[in-house]
């Protein structure tokens, strides 16, 4: 028993220590709404080696996105991830490393993070990008939290457009603010007319490019309307490859960038870690979360690296801090930068094409099937496409034919029932033609009356 070192007479003295009768008594302020009413239902313990074989099990019946055709998005994308990021990441110097408090020592983790930001910065459109966000959608959070102290406003409006996982992360950051995330609803078919939701009280408008159903938008218009009305334009990027081919948000007049960073060096790891990528105006900086590495001089007039910005409640006073849920993601970062640095800003480029054309051939084939609707007019390397049926049963048969075909409406608009029979679909460099033809020989035998 060597993880469960302590016995019944040990509690019992840590407890009177303590000055409580029972373990409960430790948790009595806790609401009851937010305890169980029974345990967990799991097992009982078990020894390690029957634990490792029952864990090993449950493993073995996910089938890997590495080990099928895969052409799952929504988020989460698979990346060929050259062989030279894993390797250089786990240097000792890097993979041991955590935050930076110590410039004198940290220089190498500096300089990394500030090629980071420069390359955010680039790819954004943007003047200026921090570091050590946790990942897309809490630095979405952060978006909108930042432009509340920059306006003094407190209304969000949020798109049907905008990841729901990212609406989520907003509304339980907002849950004990002023002013709950609203917006329409989504609709993968149809256009929205968001700039008429901005009123006297709106902090920011909040969009996603491309959106959660794969939709390329030209948000120069939105940012006029934002600008008029005194509020700022959030657009958030689920695909950051998409910004090697499609217009930046900064070029489009975006105030703040909020991006999820895991198409880049870090592979789909069935959910993280992911890193969160954030960039804003110069003239925001002050109120910008996150820690910005910066370049200077040292005493000997050699070039050098130090955190010139750290806003998290552990470097300030709490009451100060612009950020509480930032987390260090350096070495996910060092992936993003090293996977970009190897690609350059042609191979970027070319990535991006490849992703494109990838999308555009998968298209053209799944129009062909009886029954299937192409949703999208425009996309990067993710689009939505209507079934004649519900889509989750069909994810279930293609998957058991070894096919990950999509992400169903349903799973992530499960409040939504017209939206069951949307499929979205991606297809990366990673699809190759036959991948392809193997997906779309199964879904038209699965939708086969």
């Amino acid at each position: 028993m060597r993880y469960l070192g302590l016995n019944d007479a040990d509690r019992r003295a840590m407890l009177a220590a303590i000055g409580v009768d029972t373990i409960d008594d430790l948790y009595r302020d806790v609401p009851a709404a937010a305890t169980l009413a029974a345990p967990v239902d799991l097992p009982p313990h078990r020894g390690e080696m029957e634990v490792s074989r029952t864990l090993a099990s449950l493993a073995a019946r996910n089938l890997p996105a590495s080990a099928a055709p895969c052409f799952l998005g929504a988020g989460a994308y698979r990346h060929y991830v050259p062989a030279a990021v894993d390797y250089l990441i786990q240097r000792g110097e890097f993979l041991t490393s955590y935050t930076p408090y110590q410039p004198e020592i940290s220089q190498g983790t500096l300089q990394a993070l500030f090629e980071f930001q420069t390359q955010v910065a680039l790819i954004t459109g943007m003047e200026i990008a921090s570091a050590s966000h946790y990942d897309g959608a809490t630095a979405c959070a952060e978006a909108v939290l930042m432009a509340r102290r920059l306006t003094k406003r407190t209304g969000a409006v949020v798109s049907g457009g905008l990841h729901p996982h990212y609406r989520q992360v907003i509304a339980t950051n907002l849950r004990f603010l002023d002013g709950a995330p609203a917006g329409p609803d989504p609709v993968p078919d149809a256009a929205e007319d968001i700039a008429d939701r901005i009123d006297d009280n709106t902090a920011c408008v909040v969009v996603q490019n491309p959106d959660v159903f794969g939709r390329l938008h030209d948000l120069a218009p939105l940012a006029a309307a934002c600008h008029a009305a005194g509020a700022l334009l959030v657009v958030a990027v689920t695909e950051p490859l998409s910004l090697g081919l499609v217009e930046s948000p900064g070029a489009m007049g975006a105030d703040i960038v909020a991006a999820e960073g895991q198409s880049l060096g870090n592979g789909l790891n069935f959910g993280g870690p992911y890193l969160g990528l954030f960039a804003t105006r110069e003239k925001f900086v002050r109120q910008m979360p996150g820690r910005i590495a910066g370049e200077t001089r040292d005493v000997d007039g050699r070039r050098g690296w130090v955190l010139t910005l750290s806003a998290r409640e552990q470097h300030i006073r709490r009451e100060k801090a612009t950020s509480n849920i930032c987390t260090n993601s350096g070495l996910c970062a060092l992936a993003f930068t090293i996977h970009l640095a190897l690609l350059g800003e042609d191979g970027f480029r070319r990535l991006a094409a490849i992703n494109h054309a990838a999308a555009v051939r998968l298209a053209d084939w799944l129009s062909g099937i009886r029954g299937v609707t192409i949703v999208n007019d425009t996309f990067f390397n993710e689009f939505a496409v209507r079934l004649p049926r519900p889509a989750a049963p069909v994810v279930d048969a293609l998957a058991a034919r070894g096919i990950l075909g999509g992400v169903p409406g349903s799973r992530l608009f499960p409040d939504h029932p017209e939206l069951a029979d949307v499929l979205l679909v991606a297809a990366t460099e990673t699809a190759s033609e036959a991948d392809v033809e193997s997906f779309v020989t199964a879904l038209a035998a699965e939708l086969e009356p």
